[in-house]
This record gives C-alpha cells, sequence and structure tokens, in this order.
C-alpha cells in the first residue's frame, strides 16, 4: 500500500505489480474517508501531499 501524490502514482503502481503481480486498485484520498485509518498527509517518496492510495 502506498500513498502518494500525482507525481509518484506511476512509479506506486509499478511497484505494485512487481511486487504484487496484480493491478492495483486507486483510491482517491481526497474525496474518501476511513472510519479506522487516517492517512498520512505527504507522500511516500517526496513532501508533496498524499492524493492517491495505490491497494
Amino acid at each position: 500500500m502506498y500513498c502518494v501524490c500525482r507525481e509518484h502514482v506511476e512509479l506506486a503502481i509499478d511497484k505494485f505489480v512487481d511486487e504484487y503481480e496484480d493491478a492495483p486498485d486507486l483510491v482517491n484520498l481526497q474525496t474518501t474517508s476511513f472510519s479506522e485509518w487516517t492517512p498520512p498527509a505527504r507522500c511516500d517518496w517526496c513532501d508533496g501531499p498524499a492524493e492517491v492510495l495505490v491497494l
């Protein structure tokens, strides 16, 4: 699972496919809320805002 900015979505998808050999689901963190999990504010690869959850 990766929380990334828009710039790093493609990189996260590639890493996910390499690791799990399956296509990930993409969740827009701007329009989705979670009852038991708070997504990180920053991208896993840079200081940009986390906008997409790749899982």
